[in-house]
Order: C-alpha cells, then sequence, then structure tokens
C-alpha cells in the first residue's frame, strides 16, 4: 500500500507560479511512474506529467515548456513545478504511482485544488 499526499495548490494570477509536492507513504523507488493529473469541472481527469523511476519523463502538450516533473526518492516526493500558469490551467491536480507487473497497481492521492485567476 501506499498513501499519496499532495500539498502546495492554492490560488495564483495568470503568469505565475506554484510547485506542487507529493509525499509517498513509503519508499517510491521502486515505483515504476509517479504522474500528475488534473480535473477541472465537467472534464475527464488528464495526464499533466508523469515521470519513470529512470527520470524520463512525459509532459502533456498544453504544458510542454512550463510545467517540469521531478522525484526525490530520499524524501519519498515527486514535485511538479508549474510556471507561466494560465487560467485552463485551473483544476484539481492528482499525484498517482504505478507499479506495473503481472498485475499493475495504481495509488491516487486525495488531490489538491489548482484555481489560476486571469
Amino acid at each position: 500500500q501506499v498513501q499519496l499526499v499532495e500539498s502546495g495548490g492554492g490560488l495564483v494570477q495568470a503568469a505565475g507560479s506554484l510547485r506542487l509536492s507529493c509525499a509517498a507513504s513509503r519508499s517510491i523507488f521502486s515505483i515504476n511512474i509517479m504522474g500528475w493529473y488534473r480535473q477541472a469541472p465537467g472534464k475527464q481527469r488528464e495526464l499533466v506529467a508523469a515521470i519513470t523511476s529512470g527520470g524520463s519523463t512525459n509532459y502533456a502538450d498544453s504544458v510542454k515548456g512550463r510545467f517540469t516533473i521531478s522525484r526525490d526518492n530520499a524524501k519519498n516526493t515527486v514535485y511538479l513545478q508549474m510556471n507561466s500558469l494560465k487560467p485552463e490551467d485551473t483544476a484539481v491536480y492528482y499525484c498517482n504511482a504505478m507499479i506495473l507487473g503481472s498485475n499493475r497497481i495504481v495509488y491516487w492521492g486525495q488531490g489538491t485544488q489548482v484555481t489560476v485567476s486571469s
């Protein structure tokens, strides 16, 4: 079992920055993929960014060049640095942990609200 706790959300003006943190209840060293998803009102949850245990990253086109995902295995924490925020980035942001294998196991955090005002 892995509990994920997000923090760092809040209200920010357009063009501002926020850094989200996702603290895991145990070592993330063996977790294959850690990611950030978001869900805006009336929309489906979508992948924002993901990072593998080897450090490879993947970003949604809408955030490329503005957001950066990183992981600190020593602190069992994944970060999402969000710069040049836009009102359309407003959503609840969820941390995700995926363990691959014969049975894929997925864990979710409870989410943190990010609101970007124009």
